[in-house]
C-alpha cells in the first residue's frame, strides 16, 4: 500500500496536458440536446403508412421539448433523455380523395419507459376521416415507435463515437469504422474535446432544376433569394473569405472559391457539429438543354452525421429550391 504524502503512481489519476480521459476514469459528459432534435426530426418527418382505405404522412415536427446527454465513468455510459414531442399529420381517403390533418402527441419519451410503451396519441381535425385516424393509431403508432427506436439506437452508437477509448492502445488512436474514410480525414475535436479522430466519409449528389445557370447561382448567392428558399434570415457575403449564416444559424461556413455561374466552394458546418470541423462543399452549375445540372460534390462529413448532411441539402435545399423555382415561373 502507498505511504501517505509519497504520491504512489498507482493510485493517482494524472491530469494530462492533452486533456485525453486515460482508461476512461473521469467523468465526461456530452449535451445530445441539439443531435436529437435533429435525428428525431430525419427519423420522424416523411413517415408513410398506407392500406386499401387511405394514406397517412407525418408532415411536420412541430414542437419538440426537452432534452438529453451521455454520460460516461469508469468506461460506462449512461444516457439521459426526457422528449415531449409534437407531429402534423396529413392524409386521403382513397375513395374520395377528401383531404384531413392532425396531430400526433408523444408526452414522455424517456428513459424510464420502455419504447413499446412510450404514450403516443393520436388526433384529427373536426370533420369526418376517421378512417385516417385509425389508420395512423394503428400503422402510424407502430412507425412512430420503431423510429423512436432508431433514435435510441443513434444515440447509444452514432452519437457516442469517441466517449469511450481503448484502454490497450493509445487514447488518441483513429476510431475504425465500416467504410473507407474520405482522404481528408484529418484530425479534428470532438465536442468533448477526447482528441480522437473523426471518421469522415464523401458525398456526392446531383440534382436537376428547370432554370438557367445564371439564375440557379443566384439562388446561391443573393441573400433576397437565399432567405425565399430557406424561409430564414440569412447573412451573405458572397465573395472569397466571405462568411454565410442560414436557418437561424444552424449553418454557417465561409466562402473559398467563387466562379461566376459555374463553381462555389466552401466551408459548410452544422451547428451539432465537432467545434470548429467544417466540411468542404462544392457546387458545379452545369448546362444541361432546357435545365440545369447541380453537382455537389462534399468531402469531411463526420460519418454519424451522413445521414443529416443528405437530408439536409435534398430536402432543405434542392427541393425548397425547386419550389421557389414554380412560385417564380408561375408568379412571371
Amino acid at each position: 500500500m502507498a505511504k501517505w504524502g509519497q504520491g504512489d503512481p498507482r493510485w493517482i489519476v494524472e491530469e494530462r496536458e492533452d486533456g485525453t480521459n486515460v482508461n476512461n476514469w473521469h467523468w465526461t459528459e456530452r449535451d445530445a440536446t441539439s443531435w436529437s432534435k435533429g435525428k428525431l426530426r430525419d427519423l420522424l418527418v416523411g413517415i408513410i403508412v398506407e392500406n386499401e382505405t387511405g394514406r397517412g404522412e407525418i408532415s411536420e415536427l412541430k414542437q419538440v421539448e426537452g432534452e438529453a446527454s451521455c454520460s460516461s465513468r469508469k468506461g460506462k455510459l449512461i444516457f439521459f433523455y426526457e422528449w415531449n414531442i409534437r407531429l402534423s399529420w396529413k392524409g386521403v381517403i382513397k375513395e374520395s380523395g377528401a383531404k384531413h390533418k392532425g396531430l400526433i402527441e408523444i408526452p414522455s419519451l424517456s428513459e424510464e419507459n420502455e419504447v413499446d410503451d412510450t404514450e403516443v396519441n393520436v388526433s384529427k381535425k373536426k370533420g369526418d376521416g376517421d378512417i385516417l385516424k385509425d389508420l395512423m393509431k394503428t400503422a402510424g403508432t407502430a412507425k412512430v415507435r420503431e423510429a423512436l427506436g432508431d433514435y435510441l439506437k443513434a444515440l447509444k452508437t452514432e452519437f457516442t463515437i469517441g466517449m469511450i477509448l481503448s484502454t490497450k492502445t493509445m487514447a488518441t488512436q483513429e476510431l475504425t469504422v465500416k467504410r473507407k474514410p474520405s482522404e481528408n480525414a484529418l484530425q479534428a475535436s470532438s465536442p468533448t474535446g477526447l482528441g480522437v479522430r473523426i471518421p469522415m466519409v464523401a458525398l456526392r449528389m446531383t440534382e436537376l432544376f428547370d432554370t438557367t445557370v445564371e439564375q440557379l447561382y443566384s439562388i446561391f448567392t443573393v441573400k433576397e433569394l437565399v432567405q425565399k428558399f430557406s424561409k430564414s434570415p440569412a447573412v451573405l457575403e458572397a465573395e472569397k473569405g466571405g462568411r454565410f449564416q442560414m436557418f437561424d444559424g444552424n449553418i454557417t461556413g465561409e466562402y473559398v472559391e467563387l466562379l461566376t455561374n459555374k463553381k462555389i466552394v466552401m466551408k459548410w458546418r452544422h451547428r451539432n457539429w465537432p467545434e470548429e470541423h467544417y466540411a468542404t462543399v462544392a457546387l458545379n452549375f452545369v448546362p444541361a438543354p432546357g435545365q440545369t445540372e447541380l453537382q455537389l460534390d462534399c468531402k469531411g462529413v463526420p460519418v454519424c452525421k451522413e445521414e443529416g448532411m443528405k437530408f439536409c441539402w435534398q430536402k432543405q435545399h434542392f427541393e425548397e429550391i425547386k419550389g421557389l423555382l414554380q412560385l417564380t415561373t408561375l408568379n412571371g
